[in-house]
């Protein structure tokens, strides 16, 4: 567990499942929607009846409910991010078939500081209740800047460091940040090359959406100039 009640995040939970060369594991039915992230290995998750292939990079979305089993199929280990998640209000209950989008099938988006981000799970793909992202930042500090989403992050590769008022933390994969409404904060790369993380917040919405601190948008889109 990365993140839940006892942290500070009242509605997110983060949690890192791992599972041992050739291991198994069935996961009872949550009462959350359930984001799941491939961080490393292969394998198979078997949601409701139906197999579906597990890889780096790969998104899998889990209805409140359902019922699933991941089995390692590999020599290495086996490591999926979890994130839980409240259904948006006026969800309908029932079955929903299991959503998986491989990130490189994604197409990559603007944002704030030449920064990109793709979408993997939202609300279109049936994640009612948050948008799940991966975002690429480059060797360049963004201005302080807030959003109005809770929102919990994994750093997939890269270093950088975390800038909140006065605090200064230095980061790196595996690090794991939660970030609730309108905190002021700056994720900045001092790496070698590109950083990669992977972001989910609610309410759903567009991972550009940032605030500068005196209210104004940190990044227009060409389409809203």
């Amino acid at each position: 567990m990365t993140f839940d009640r006892n942290s500070g995040s009242e509605a997110l939970e983060q949690r890192v499942l791992r599972f041992a060369p050739g291991g198994s594991g069935e996961l009872d039915p949550e009462e959350r929607e359930q984001a799941l992230f491939v961080l490393e290995g292969r394998g198979t998750v078997l949601v409701d009846g139906v197999s579906h292939e597990l890889a780096p990079d790969t998104a899998v979305l889990v209805a409140p409910g359902s019922r699933y089993l991941v089995e390692n199929t590999e020599s290495e280990e086996l490591a999926l991010l979890s994130v839980l998640v409240p259904s948006a209000a006026g969800q309908p209950s029932g079955e929903r078939a299991p959503t998986v989008r491989r990130l490189a099938d994604q197409e990559a988006r603007d944002a704030t500081s030449d920064r990109e981000f793709r979408i993997l799970l939202e609300p279109e793909s049936g994640l009612s209740g948050a948008t799940q992202f991966v975002g690429y930042i480059p060797m360049k500090r963004a201005p302080e800047h807030y959003h109005l989403y809770d929102e919990v992050i994994y750093v997939l590769e890269g270093q950088g460091v975390l800038h909140v008022g006065d605090d200064h933390t230095p980061i790196g994969a595996s690090s794991c940040i939660h970030l609730s409404p309108q905190l002021r904060h700056c994720l900045e790369n001092t790496g070698g090359g590109e950083m990669r993380v992977l972001g989910v917040f609610r309410p759903a919405g567009d991972p550009s959406e940032a605030y500068l601190p005196d209210g104004t948008r940190a990044y227009v889109s060409e389409e809203d100039r």
